[in-house]
């Protein structure tokens, strides 16, 4: 028989107490899907299965497509105002803010390897509803940025074209609505639908791209800080800090959205050889490059170019090349290789989009089709195409910035529950197995005459930090999150509380 975990009694039972109804309710809210049930189902969806095909390469560069370019190509030029030079102390904060958040992913992707997420280790741990606000969290996370990311490929598309064939697109087509006299991001649209054809080809195809997109955009961030290094003058890193530590706390919390992308391989847990294994390993090692690249070219940046240049500038490295070499042949060739970091972000945070919504609808809280499986490729190709289709509309009409600090609380709401999720388990299932652990966490301490287990220090400091950084973005963001979280339940109450699979298999009497 199978542990429904908290679920409710079945229906038929005898009439009881307004509180006895209040109680089921809420345990219905709050039922949980046993790790083991995560782990069985994992890969099955309503059309067919995914298929293993990833190894921890592949799944390293999975996380570093996903991260690596949003914070310096795009969101650099609107960190540095709020932070001056001190934004390299910035980009440190919000790369140990990530870590702690990324030790907690670890331990959860090898103990629970399913395309979920954090999604799916909420509703081994915290119940249904939480599960549900963490999956909408994730919507906003991974498809938001999507958009946003898209969004600033286009500035960069626009400095290539200008530098090579002198041909720039309108105004009215590159950029959204309202902004710079724009009517439609025609550019956004189009990175995100060329995404969605190599995302249709396959998991094991779309990864290979990427390895190979990664590897440009990894040689274009050190070309840039090796041309760069000869423009930077001392002068510019003073005043280090001229808007104190609140602007660096404004930068770091913005800047926190150039990190969401190492969570990506954890998307990748039923198309991954050896999950147990090698998502720890590629979590932790995405992270450890992406943060050394950041820094480095965070450095070279403010050092090339007074601080105050950087304001309204969304493809600042371009223009840094060109006033150091006074050519412009280095910016051209730094543009293409931002346009193609750029689109490895798009193709890779789209995959776990839709990797997410797959998990989601094979537990019922959204519809069918987004679990149907392509016969052939392997792929949820509807889920594929409907999530493309709205995250290409939203970056042709939605600015940027809004769009950046609305991913940003989205990603630290998912990151808390995250570690609390490790709390959770810890106590809950202490002897569950795990090929990873967040550090100290069981080491045994004397107490009195016996020796007990430490608590998950690490992940509890992470959920600290992730709460403190969250109230650190502008009350406009809490705004947006409010109105999307308010959708979000309206959504679950209306449909996925009663199609939820826990919640149909305890409406069936279980067999004695």
């Amino acid at each position: 028989m199978l542990d429904h975990g908290t679920a409710p009694p079945a229906a038929g039972d005898e009439k009881s107490s307004p509180r006895q109804a209040a109680v089921r309710y809420a345990a219905g809210l709050m039922r949980r899907k046993p790790v083991e049930r995560l782990v069985a189902e994992g890969g099955q969806g309503e059309g067919g299965s995914l298929r293993r095909s990833l190894g921890m390469w592949q799944l390293t560069m999975i996380s570093i497509g996903a991260t690596l370019g949003t914070g310096i190509f795009v969101v650099l030029g609107g960190a540095v105002p709020k932070a001056g030079p001190a934004v390299i102390i910035s980009f440190v904060i919000a790369g140990i803010t990530a870590l702690f958040s990324a030790l907690s992913y670890a331990e959860l992707a090898g103990s629970i390897p399913v395309s979920g997420s954090s999604y799916s280790y909420a509703y081994a741990t915290l119940g249904e509803i939480v599960a549900w606000v963490c999956g909408w969290c994730l919507i906003l996370e991974y498809g938001v940025s999507v958009a946003a990311v898209a969004v600033g490929w286009g500035q960069y598309l626009n400095e290539l074209l200008d530098g090579t064939i002198g041909v720039t697109i309108p105004a009215a087509l590159a950029n959204p609505p309202g902004t710079d006299g724009g009517i439609f991001n025609l550019p956004a649209l189009l990175v995100v639908l060329l995404c969605m054809a190599f995302l249709l080809g396959g998991a094991k195809e779309s990864a290979r791209v990427n390895t190979i997109m990664v590897g440009v955009k990894i040689v274009a961030l050190l070309l840039f800080c090796a041309v760069a290094f000869t423009g930077i003058r001392a002068g510019n890193y003073a005043p280090f800090m001229p808007l104190g530590l609140g602007g660096v706390s404004a930068a770091g919390a913005s800047l926190f959205f150039s990190y969401i992308g190492f969570d990506a391989a954890s998307t990748a847990g039923e198309e991954a050889k050896d999950p147990k294994k090698d998502l720890p390993r590629a979590i932790m090692l995405s992270l450890l490059i992406v943060t050394a690249l950041y820094v480095l070219v965070a450095a070279v940046a403010v050092g090339a170019m007074p601080w105050g240049d950087f304001e309204g500038s969304e493809a600042a490295l371009a223009g840094i090349m060109e006033d150091v070499t006074g050519q412009s042949f280095w910016a051209v060739l730094l543009a293409a290789g931002a346009v193609i970091a750029i689109a490895s972000v798009v193709l890779t945070v789209l995959y776990g989009q839709t990797r997410i919504l797959f998990a989601m609808s094979r537990d019922g809280l959204v519809p069918k089709t987004f679990a149907k499986v392509h016969e052939k490729s392997g792929v949820p190709r509807a889920n594929t195409v409907i999530v493309s289709l709205f995250c290409g509309v939203l970056a042709a009409a939605v600015p940027l910035g809004e769009l950046a600090d609305a991913t940003s609380i989205g990603t630290l709401f998912a990151f808390a529950l995250v570690n609390i999720a490790v709390i959770v388990l810890f106590f809950t299932r202490p002897d569950m197995k795990r090929t990873f652990r967040t550090p100290l966490s069981g080491v045994r301490i004397p107490l009195g005459s016996h020796r007990v287990p430490l608590a998950p220090a690490f992940p509890a400091i992470g959920f600290g930090l992730c709460v403190y950084m969250m109230f650190s973005l502008p009350g406009s963001t809490w705004m947006y999150f409010g109105g999307w979280m308010i959708v979000g339940l309206v959504i679950y109450f209306m449909y996925g509380k009663s199609r939820s699979r826990l919640a149909q298999e305890a409406q069936v009497p279980l067999e004695k």
